[in-house]
């Protein structure tokens, strides 16, 4: 790994040893060497064919008037096996990073909702964007595990149901929905008091999530992307290595 030590990540690696209070923010780019596709790359989610676009399939009006049709592109391409899914080198170098104090009244706010960073050990996620592992019932408002999402019977419609008759709805915001505000609470502090913001696997395009970035008053901000981003301007330094190889590298 020494090898493919660069001089950015070198900086970026004495900045996070000088530094208190570290703050992630990411997004699908994390995740993608787990595994997981990412949206708008050349080969990602929103660039394949579908009977409807993904941006309509995943709104709360198609939730309710197309339940089986959502849930039917849901389990085909937002869920995963967690067996077989597992967190990469970026989420438990992130985990380390709060295990040894470096993110002291701060943690990760993520764009993704795989729970891969939970799943690394990390104990302070902010998930703007909610979580699979989430489900509720939109009548009696109880929560359901995945694998009660995974294992519904196809006589049914392929819709999973809770034992009162609701139709149960994954914790995950669609469009047409807002965010939730203690997360996004949560998140608007880690950043502002934060002394280092990384910003690593995003475009950094998907409003309002990429907003908050705004609220970081500390003293440097480095980009962790393999394309370019609309924050590299703002950025002290940027890096186009994969995540996992960088944020690993902080250890060696």
């Amino acid at each position: 790994m020494e090898n493919c030590v660069t001089a950015e990540i070198l900086q970026l690696r004495e900045w996070v040893q000088n530094a208190r209070r570290v703050v992630f923010f990411g997004g699908a780019g994390v995740s993608t060497e787990s595994g997981i596709p990412d949206f708008r790359s050349v080969d990602g989610l929103y660039n394949q064919t579908y009977d409807y676009p993904p941006e309509t399939i995943l709104s709360t009006q198609f939730f309710y008037s197309k339940p089986a049709a959502f849930y039917r592109f849901y389990r085909d391409k937002m869920v995963f096996d967690p067996e077989r899914i597992r967190p990469n080198a970026a989420h438990l170098a992130l985990a380390r990073l709060e295990a040894e104090g470096k993110m002291e009244g701060t943690g990760i706010v993520t764009q993704n909702i795989d729970g891969l960073h939970t799943a690394a050990g990390t104990k302070r996620v902010y998930e703007l964007h909610g979580s699979i592992h989430r489900n509720y019932c939109t009548k009696c408002k109880r929560f359901h595990p995945l694998s009660h999402i995974m294992d519904t019977d196809a006589d049914v419609g392929g819709v999973p149901l809770c034992e009162c008759g609701g139709i149960i709805k994954p914790d995950v915001v669609l469009y047409g929905e807002p965010l939730d505000e203690a997360t996004i609470d949560g998140a608007v502090n880690a950043i502002a008091s934060a002394d280092l913001l990384i910003i690593g696997g995003t475009s950094m395009t998907v409003y309002p999530a990429a907003g908050l970035v705004r609220y970081f008053q500390g003293d440097r901000i480095a980009i962790i992307n393999r394309d370019a981003t609309a924050a590299d301007g703002e950025a002290d330094l940027v890096i186009r290595e994969p995540i996992g190889q960088v944020l690993g590298s902080l250890f060696d």
